[in-house]
């Protein structure tokens, strides 16, 4: 995919996550959305994720999201939430999304949900987890991940997609 062509695809990644942030979770995290409070209220920290990445040893991301959203508990607790929309494999994917999650959390002190979107067409690529056990020491970072190729059936008709995945 040609540069231009990867800017474009991540900015209209980047509209549809800011100006359909609620439907978005609703349409691929429903049990994220269903625990957020919306009445007070969003904020895109999309300047203050530049900055953590920029510091870091890792590359830039363009579609990454990083949003302070409020839970429905009642209590004064508001937590980050960082979205990552991945078009093709990357080595060390899963780690990538470790460090970003850590660095928000060392920034805000504040819990920090990754949540994952593939767009690729590779089946089998699914990255979810990044693990390290050793000498009885074990971490693992787990994070949802929806698959776009998941709501896709081909047809005599054509490819035709659904609202939920199929598999």
């Amino acid at each position: 995919m040609a540069e231009t062509d990867k800017s474009d695809y991540d900015s209209g990644w980047k509209e549809v996550i800011e100006n359909y942030f609620q439907d978005f979770l609703l349409f691929y995290f429903p049990h994220v959305h269903k625990d957020i409070d919306f009445s007070k209220g969003i904020e895109f920290l999309d300047k203050e994720f530049n900055k953590i990445v920029k510091a870091s040893e890792e590359k830039k991301r363009y579609t990454d999201k990083l949003v302070k959203v409020y839970l429905k508990t009642g209590e004064e607790k508001w937590i980050l939430i960082h979205i990552e929309v991945q078009g093709a494999y990357e080595k060390g994917f899963e780690r990538r999304l470790y460090v970003y999650n850590y660095r928000i959390f060392d920034r805000y002190n504040q819990e920090v949900i990754t949540l994952v979107i593939l767009t690729d067409e590779d089946e089998d690529y699914r990255p979810d987890v990044y693990e390290v056990k050793r000498w009885g020491f074990e971490h693992r970072f787990k994070f949802p991940m929806v698959k776009l190729t998941d709501y896709r059936v081909e047809t005599d008709t054509g490819v035709k997609f659904h609202n939920k995945p199929i598999k």
